[in-house]
């Protein structure tokens, strides 16, 4: 069964709940966070994330994020080594919630079919409230990818969702407004700091907090 539901929704719990508890059950959502519409499942069921490869057509080569509505989660999931402890609470401090997804080695409740079988983890929290209660309803984590088929344009809009991806999930999030369209920027705070992809967060901004990166 498909529920369709506004952004304005998510300010009855009820709904919350009811959302919560169909993701915990292993269905998938289509949500907005603050970049791009994001395909969202429960880190609890490997069969869902499985699914999530399936809906978009993708190998399983290709690692999913999770998304936090708060910090207080993060090392839950990740670990923060003591090397690069300080420049990643700053990187959090200035960026967060924001466009900055950290790279860090995964703890073991992370299914290995969330990451591609590897040790680490992308992380960060969106900028959209939106996003914030479906994940805080859902624990505080919620397992993300871009809601397109592989080789699909990333949908920066709820019009520009396409309709085979609607149409292989359970829950869809309807949000009016138009999302940033710019993906966010991924950077490896394993051990040297290095920008994996650029994106909404600048390097200048990052260097001006951290100092210099690769």
């Amino acid at each position: 069964m498909k529920e369709l539901f506004k952004s304005s929704d998510l300010s009855d719990k009820n709904i919350l709940f009811k959302i919560s508890k169909m993701i915990g059950k292993g269905n998938l959502i289509i949500y907005p966070t603050d970049t791009v519409y994001g395909l969202g499942a429960s880190i609890s069921h490997k069969s869902s994330l499985d699914k999530i490869y399936s809906v978009k057509e993708r190998d399983n080569n290709s690692p999913l994020i999770a998304l936090l509505s708060d910090k207080k989660y993060l090392e839950k999931i990740a670990i923060i080594n003591d090397l690069n402890r300080d420049k990643i609470e700053k990187l959090i401090t200035n960026f967060w919630p924001g466009g900055l997804t950290i790279i860090l080695d995964k703890k073991e409740i992370i299914p290995s079919n969330m990451v591609s079988n590897g040790s680490s983890i992308g992380v960060r929290i969106p900028e959209l409230e939106d996003s914030i209660k479906i994940i805080e309803s859902c624990g505080g984590i919620l397992a993300t990818t871009s809601a397109n088929i592989s080789g699909e344009p990333t949908p920066r809009s709820y019009n520009e969702l396409g309709e085979v991806i609607k149409n292989r999930v359970e829950i869809i999030i309807e949000y009016k407004e138009k999302l940033k369209g710019v993906e966010s920027t991924i950077i490896d705070m394993r051990t040297t700091p290095k920008i994996l992809r650029a994106g909404h967060i600048t390097q200048i901004e990052i260097e001006k907090i951290i100092g210099k990166v690769n």
